[in-house]
């Protein structure tokens, strides 16, 4: 594989969209920013660049239910040599087979490999030697790939975890502590293969980690989904970015939520950060654009008065905690006034992302009540759900629930529980409940 310099870092941009007027009196200041980073390798040019500062881990399921049937082993392997040929060379790379324990299957000896064309093939080959047998303990597997991890220099460490099962050889406290434990330390990845598998347990590894959450119900499709997955990957170029949120003295951060690509609550990993401010985790970024939506609480106020209710910025870690000049910043403002027209609005950046939080939440809320029995409740929740898809043009979700529900007015958010629905429709549509779709351009 040819070596070509290896691209240039992105540079960030924030941009901040509120409606910052407040009735008299009025307190909570909610506002889209929109964090933007550009110039970096892109996932062509990070496949052809050489020397990525990243490192790789690879946990495959190889528990005795992924020979039941005997394609999602094969596709496992084919799906870990696809991600494997698709490494940057120089990027640090291991590979684990995980049951009740976890084993290093490629390069051994806790170590970590350096992509090249011989150690691709090494590790491909060490791939055939992959068997099921044995019972899923994923806290095991997350552990000892966090300590391969952290045997290397590198800034971006990723993780790819694969499972067909449920965490059943493990207190689910255990699996809890090791992402907490891993939280920081890397990001990861996590797949489903076919319908076997607990959709909070998959959708909670990579919401603590940062990462994505996905079903693969057929497991043909695997190698396409690993490849996808590790060019994503190989586009990363800066890691431990931090939304850090500065207040004033009398105001408080109420929520800071993640609301595009998807939905992911941040506020309960705030980490404070000097007087009045405190960092939100983002993790590693390359050529890509997220959302965040955040509440601010302030002091009430007169009319005519005006602040700063927050200034959002970008930081990273400096050496031995010194701060460092942020990537880029924005101004979260608020201004009391008596026109009752411009205090009412809504921002339609702030409502769109309201609406798709709303309806993260209905499908899951409403797929719950459906599996209880619970028919009008599931009912109304899926409606609403087709609902807010059919308003806010989210039509890859609504693809999804028109596969739950007979939509009987999708406007109106009428609905028919369907009598049958496959598995790994309802899993799909569960799983992939916290995607969004960006603001409609006018």
């Amino acid at each position: 594989m040819a070596n070509f310099a290896k691209p240039s870092a992105p540079r960030f941009s924030v941009e901040v969209y509120q409606n910052e007027f407040l009735p008299e009196g009025g307190r909570d200041v909610h506002a889209i920013v929109t964090v933007t980073s550009t110039g970096g390798a892109t996932a062509t040019a990070a496949h052809a660049s050489g020397g990525q500062d990243a490192a790789v881990v690879i946990m495959v399921d190889c528990s005795g239910s992924m020979e039941y049937p005997p394609d999602k082993m094969r596709g496992a392997r084919e799906a870990t040599a696809a991600a494997i040929d698709t490494l940057r060379d120089g990027t640090a790379f291991a590979v684990i087979a995980g049951t009740h324990e976890a084993r290093e299957v490629y390069p051994g000896q806790g170590g970590l490999a350096t992509a090249g064309p011989v150690t691709r093939a090494q590790a491909k080959e060490a791939l055939r030697g992959l068997r099921s047998g044995g019972g899923t303990a994923i806290g095991t597997w997350l552990r000892l790939a966090d300590g391969l991890l952290r045997r290397t220099p590198a800034t971006i460490r990723h993780g790819i975890l694969l499972t067909d099962g449920r965490n059943e050889h493990e207190d689910p406290a255990v699996l809890r502590a090791t992402l907490d434990a891993c939280a920081g330390r890397f990001t990861c990845d996590a797949r489903g293969v076919g319908t076997d598998w607990e959709v909070k347990e998959v959708t909670g590894i990579a919401s603590a980690l940062l990462g994505s959450a996905d079903i693969v119900a057929d497991p043909a499709h695997l190698a396409e989904d690993f490849t996808r997955m590790m060019e994503q990957v190989m586009g990363k170029e800066v890691a431990d970015v931090a939304l850090r949120l500065w207040t004033p003295v009398g105001a408080e951060v109420r929520y800071v939520k993640q609301v595009s690509p998807s939905v992911h609550d941040l506020t309960g990993r705030r980490t404070e950060a000097g007087p009045r401010a405190g960092d939100y985790p983002t993790g590693s970024w390359g050529d890509e654009s997220r959302e965040y939506h955040v509440c601010v609480r302030v002091p009430g106020a007169a009319v005519g008065q005006e602040m700063l209710a927050a200034r959002a910025s970008l930081v990273l870690p400096g050496p031995d905690g010194e701060p460092r000049p942020p990537l880029a910043q924005g101004l979260v403002r608020a201004v009391w006034t008596d026109d009752l027209a411009a205090s009412t609005a809504i921002s339609p950046q702030v409502a769109h992302y309201t609406g798709q939080a709303e309806l993260a939440e209905a499908i899951q809320q409403g797929l719950e009540a459906r599996k209880m029995g619970n028919v009008d409740s599931a009912t109304a929740k899926l409606g609403r759900a087709v609902q807010l898809a059919s308003a806010s043009g989210n039509a890859d979700t609504a693809k999804l629930l028109a596969k739950v529900v007979d939509v009987v007015d999708a406007a109106a958010g009428t609905v028919r529980l369907k009598a049958k629905v496959a598995d790994a429709d309802e899993m799909t549509l569960e799983t992939r409940s916290t995607q969004t779709v960006r603001v409609k351009k006018t």
